[in-house]
């Protein structure tokens, strides 16, 4: 993925954001358990530990999976997903409880970039990708969600609630209500998948044009199939039924190989039942 020409940090030094800092939880983290009773412990990095740890289940997911081609900033270690908005971001860590119920090793995680973190960085990572100037009247109260990843033997959607529970809890508490990130979706076929989903999509969850952004380095979907029954990959499917609205097109992103779909989810759009399982009302 490509990177804003931001000053590079010593890596020996990162840590989180100093400006958010003050808003993450200073309390006990939030536990959580899914249908298999499997028991999640939910919480902010605040070492640097910490976010290698992340970084380590990132590559995990991204390259050793995925195959993704990365270019990390000079003096990134060996086998991290690390690149130079890391430092200015928030990173949410989802562990299992062992049988002691201490939190294990990383098993999901998001990263966060707030409005002041995003002035201080220069921007955010999906203006590399996408033209946002149509949201620049959100962007106040506007975080940008990313590198959201899951360890493949966590994916029946426990541990993603319970991501997406903390970051619900983060937004209100903080005066924030808009979300925003790029949603990739696999190329391994060419493209065709891609196209006929964002086709699929882009006739039924929309934003409205004044909320529509355009794609720097666009999907080809005009040369592409677009026939194809399309079933979103869980994640998306999970946002559309939070209420997240489409963008505009994907772009490509060839050192992923994906397509990545512009997408915005906000507190006020929320349906009921989500907003009484991760707010309480």
């Amino acid at each position: 993925m490509r990177d804003l020409p931001l000053p590079t940090l010593p890596f020996s030094d990162l840590r989180p954001a100093e400006a958010s800092r003050r808003s993450l939880p200073a309390g006990p983290t939030t536990e959580a358990v899914d249908a298999s009773r499997t028991r999640f412990h939910v919480g902010w990095a605040h070492t640097a530990e910490e976010v290698r740890q992340a970084q380590r289940l990132r590559y995990q997911i991204f390259v050793d999976e995925m195959g993704a081609r990365l270019s990390p900033p000079a003096g990134a270690p060996a086998g991290h997903d690390v690149d130079l908005f890391d430092p200015f971001c928030e990173h949410l860590l989802v562990r299992v409880l062992d049988k002691h119920n201490r939190p294990a090793e990383v098993i999901g995680t998001y990263r966060v970039l707030t409005p002041e973190a995003a002035r201080r960085a220069g921007g955010l990572y999906s203006e590399t990708e996408f033209d946002l100037t149509r949201l620049r009247a959100l962007r106040p109260r506007m975080v940008e969600l990313g590198r959201s990843c899951v360890h493949p033997d966590h994916r029946n959607g426990g541990a993603i609630m319970a991501l997406w529970g903390a970051l619900a809890e983060f937004m209100v508490r903080n005066d924030l209500d808009t979300m925003i990130g790029c949603a990739s979706i696999s190329m391994r076929d060419g493209g065709h998948y891609a196209a006929s989903l964002w086709r699929q999509l882009s006739d039924s969850h929309m934003a409205d044009i004044e909320w529509q952004v355009r794609p720097r380095l666009p999907l080809p979907v005009d040369e592409l199939r677009q026939d194809l029954v399309a079933e979103p990959p869980p994640l998306i499917k999970g946002y559309l039924r939070c209420g997240a609205r489409i963008l505009g097109r994907p772009a490509w992103d060839p050192d992923f190989n994906t397509a990545d779909l512009p997408m915005m989810m906000r507190i006020a759009d929320l349906p009921a039942r989500y907003r009484r399982h991760f707010l309480g009302r």
